[in-house]
């Protein structure tokens, strides 16, 4: 019989316990094809240069990232496969096979899982880059043509990047099984066979991953201004390598020790399953690490997407706060302005303002294009009055003011630092700053200061003053109806009007469902590797519980033991992940100056437990099912 149809037999046999690697490898094609191709078809050009610009950095990125997790995912599974393969090519030894014919069996069997993992992801990239082109574009709220569109230069530049990486560990396998000996490859059975290890080792392991677990989670929270990437970075390495000695050191400790106690032990079926976890943590405990982790990510990407979106949402509501922001030449005719609005459109409410605005040298201000504009106490209680904005600002005292601040999409700032500023040689103290758009749209282009009424008073005769007359329309898309009307008043000097369908930032929309794509990357791989697990125990496990089962425990007890052994399976990776994500949702809090994301927290994890209460029913039917019992 030939290698490539031995190969082909094996394959062919073994197709269900292959069956969640190829769909997990499939999918992560389709969604990086699909993201080449949304790049390179040209569709984004709609949303102009500059919007095209950033969606396409973005993407470029995020494909980096998932090309990257595409070698990590390759490496694990093919290690995976070659441990189990080695367990029965091991028998073609004494068939007389050499080495490299079994390795080159096993290069054959493997290139087969991707070869079928491409086609299948290609192809269905291809039947659905349009139909992934709307999603995209319905989760983004964005209008436009979109047609299909399969760019040659997408479906290369994704098989160049899998199969390269593919043959890079195909390979290693190969040279492993070569170099390897008959002695390793016919024992293989027995190398993951657990060998107790001193109580001392796995307290010090649960101790050091305890440490550089509380040590990243301070740092990626902590707020510490221009240092927040680089405090983010090192709390990445230092989250993943404690779960990993978590994994290693302090669950194995805890069941050794929930072992040794009897009364416990002997109750609901527990040794059944308690001493199988025990047996099985020492090869098990990476792969709980390593979906924990990917746990971690999947939640990080969805909380991302789900807070971009989130202050996306609330700058878009900051910038729509008034449909017209008119600049007039003298204070108090806000009534003439409103007639002339009102010949077209209804007012849904208005306001008006006076901001002085200070000349450099009065200041200490380093920075020539943004002056200084001064605001009353008064007058900002009244705007909150008028428009029905939240007002909860303290009256500043006559050395102290308020900064009038605006959302950012992210900042590297650290709000701790107390400012102050100097104008006409006497020091003011910030006392608090606010995001609530008084001033709407205008209150981007300058730094605001809100004073009491004394210190206006005084200040205002240092600069000049601007007068603001705000308002907000019933029908804002008819905008355009009265702009002609108010250019009609010998007092207008400006206007700023707002389109409520504008585009300015539809490029951070897409990133939320971006972001949603590579968090549904990282579930499904992370459910694939637990589930492949499972299997492959699954199978190992059939001859202990047939025995068990053949002495006389009864068939409802062995399903509880099993049912009890999946749980721990799947809620250890997830508890962890709960608790880590806190803080890695906080992180992107902190980045984006956000007060809390805990809701986008809870969203977040409910939809991939939700995920993961389906693998765990699929993989206890699996269990059952191959167990015979």
């Amino acid at each position: 019989m030939s290698m490539l149809k031995l190969a082909f037999q094996n394959f062919k046999s073994s197709f269900k316990s292959y069956l969640s690697l190829i769909i997990s490898l499939s999918f992560t094609i389709l969604i990086l094809s699909n993201f080449m191709n949304l790049v390179s078809s040209g569709i984004l050009n709609q949303l102009g240069e500059s919007q095209a610009s950033n969606i396409e950095v973005f993407i470029q990125i995020l494909s980096f990232v998932v090309s990257c997790f595409m070698v990590f995912f390759v490496w694990y599974s093919t290690n995976v496969f070659l441990t189990k393969r080695k367990k029965e090519i091991g028998t073609y030894v004494f068939m007389g096979l050499s080495n490299q014919k079994i390795g080159k069996l096993y290069m054959i069997e493997t290139s087969l899982i991707g070869l079928v993992s491409l086609v299948i992801g290609i192809g269905f990239g291809v039947l659905t880059s349009q139909l992934f082109t709307m999603i995209i574009m319905r989760l983004s709220d964005i209008a436009i043509q979109i047609e299909f569109i399969r760019t040659l230069s997408s479906i290369l530049i994704t098989c160049l990047i899998f199969t390269v990486i593919y043959l890079i560990f195909v390979i290693k396998g190969y040279v492993n099984i070569v170099r390897s000996s008959v002695l390793e490859m016919v024992s293989a059975n027995r190398q993951n066979e657990y060998v107790k290890q001193n109580n001392v080792v796995f307290i010090l392991k649960s101790i050091l991953g305890i440490v550089l677990l509380g040590v990243g989670f301070y740092l990626a929270t902590k707020d510490a201004g221009l240092e927040v990437v680089g405090n983010i970075l090192i709390a990445t390495v230092m989250v993943i390598v404690g779960i990993y000695m978590l994994f290693g050191g302090l669950v194995p400790f805890v069941f050794q020790t929930l072992a040794k106690n009897k009364k416990f032990l002997y109750k609901k079926e527990r040794n059944l399953w308690i001493n199988n976890m025990i047996f099985r943590m020492k090869k098990n405990y990476r792969t709980y690490a390593i979906v924990c982790v990917l746990m971690l990510c999947s939640v990080t990407a969805l909380g991302f997407g789900f807070a971009m979106k989130n202050r996306n949402d609330n700058i878009s509501h900051f910038e729509n706060t008034y449909t017209y922001q008119v600049l007039g030449s003298q204070k108090g005719i806000r009534d003439e302005f409103t007639s002339l609005i009102k010949k077209e459109n209804e007012i849904k409410y208005s306001s008006e303002v006076e901001v002085a605005v200070l000349p450099n040298e009065v200041t200490d201000n380093e920075y020539e294009n943004t002056p200084y504009a001064i605001l009353s106490y008064s007058q900002i209680k009244q705007i909150a009055k008028d428009t029905g904005l939240e007002f909860e600002l303290s009256e500043p005292k006559d050395d102290e003011y308020i900064k009038l601040g605006h959302l950012y999409l992210m900042s590297l700032t650290n709000d701790s630092i107390v400012n102050t500023s100097e104008i006409n040689n006497k020091v003011y103290t910030e006392i608090e700053e606010s995001s609530v758009p008084y001033l709407g749209y205008l209150q981007e282009d300058m730094e605001y200061m809100i004073v009491n009424d004394t210190v206006f008073d005084e200040l205002h005769e240092l600069g000049q003053s601007m007068y603001l007359y705000n308002y907000k329309l019933a029908q804002p898309k008819h905008f355009e109806l009265s702009v002609d009307d108010i250019q009609t008043s010998p007092h207008y000097l400006g206007l700023v009007k707002i389109d409520p369908e504008r585009n300015e930032n539809a490029w951070i929309n897409i990133m939320f469902s971006v972001s949603f794509f590579v968090f549904m990357v990282f579930v499904l791989a992370s459910g694939s590797i637990l589930f492949m697990k499972i299997y492959n125990d699954a199978f190992e496990e059939k001859e202990r519980y047939q025995v068990l089962s053949k002495i006389g425990i009864d068939r409802k007890v062995l399903n509880k033991a099993i049912a009890n052994e999946l749980k721990v399976a799947y809620l250890l990776p997830l508890i962890v992940m709960t608790i880590s994500s806190y803080f890695s949702i906080q992180a992107i809090a902190n980045l984006m100056q956000s007060k809390s994301l805990l809701q986008v927290n809870i969203v977040s994890i409910l939809i991939i437990y939700g995920f993961f209460i389906i693998c765990y029913f699929l993989s206890k039917a699996m269990y059952r099912k191959n167990l015979n019992i």
